[in-house]
């Protein structure tokens, strides 16, 4: 009887270790494919956007019925519309908190990669723009907030007094790149602010996203903008 107990644990081990499967080996990410257990096992953020990941296709088969616009209906579009596995997966990224992307255009810039992602059942904004680094990490240039920091700033002190209202309405437009020291690069892209949607500008936010001569990203700040 306790020759059998002491096996059992033992067993246990082994039958979970059959479950899990082998990790891949270091250095190396596992393969996607176009299975969805391969794309979820993706959207962790292992894979890294290339040219690969944009798809351009016919989404009408997720407009018809009020519930029809769903993950599913998008990854079975997708699939039937012959985007790639990386492009499905880029998709399932993408598509968090009810709302649905997928990216639509890609092209390099200086050694980092520029993703439009397309929204395609927003009401408004459907574009918006993803940079990509040299070693994968995504920068969302639209995820721009008045958090303390920006309030903080003379220049946006200024406009929130004369319009306590005003918030950044995406989508941000690219306003130019300019050399930092040791090879860096910086993108600069700007927001404006306005009180409502169909409301006019009453300021602009430029931040600047800065790369190192490896083109990793190492920052982000407020830079005054020039007329």
């Amino acid at each position: 009887m306790r020759r059998s107990r002491l096996l059992l644990p033992a067993l246990a081990l082994a039958l979970m270790t059959a479950c899990q499967g082998s990790s891949p080996e270091p250095g190396k990410e596992p393969v996607a494919t176009d299975t969805p257990s391969a794309e979820k096992a993706a959207t962790d953020g292992r894979m890294r956007w290339s040219e690969a990941v944009v798809w351009d296709g016919d989404l009408n088969a997720c407009r018809q019925g009020g519930d029809a616009a769903t993950r599913d209906c998008l990854r079975d579009a997708m699939r039937s519309g012959g985007a790639s596995s990386d492009a499905i997966t880029a998709a399932e990224q993408l598509s968090t908190g009810g709302e649905l992307a997928y990216v639509s255009a890609w092209h390099e810039h200086d050694g980092l990669g520029v993703a439009t992602v397309e929204y395609p059942f927003r009401a408004n904004t459907n574009q918006g723009t993803r940079l990509v680094d040299a070693g994968g990490k995504r920068i969302d240039v639209d995820a721009v907030q008045l958090d303390d920091a920006l309030r903080a700033d003379p220049t946006v002190q200024a406009v929130l007094k004369a319009n306590p209202q005003a918030t950044p309405f995406a989508p941000a437009q690219a306003a130019g790149t300019t050399a930092l020291e040791g090879g860096g690069i910086r993108l600069l892209y700007r927001t404006p602010l306005r009180d409502c949607h169909a409301c006019p500008d009453v300021g602009q936010l430029q931040i600047g996203y800065d790369f190192d001569a490896k083109r990793n990203f190492i920052g982000q700040q407020l830079v005054p903008a020039t007329p």
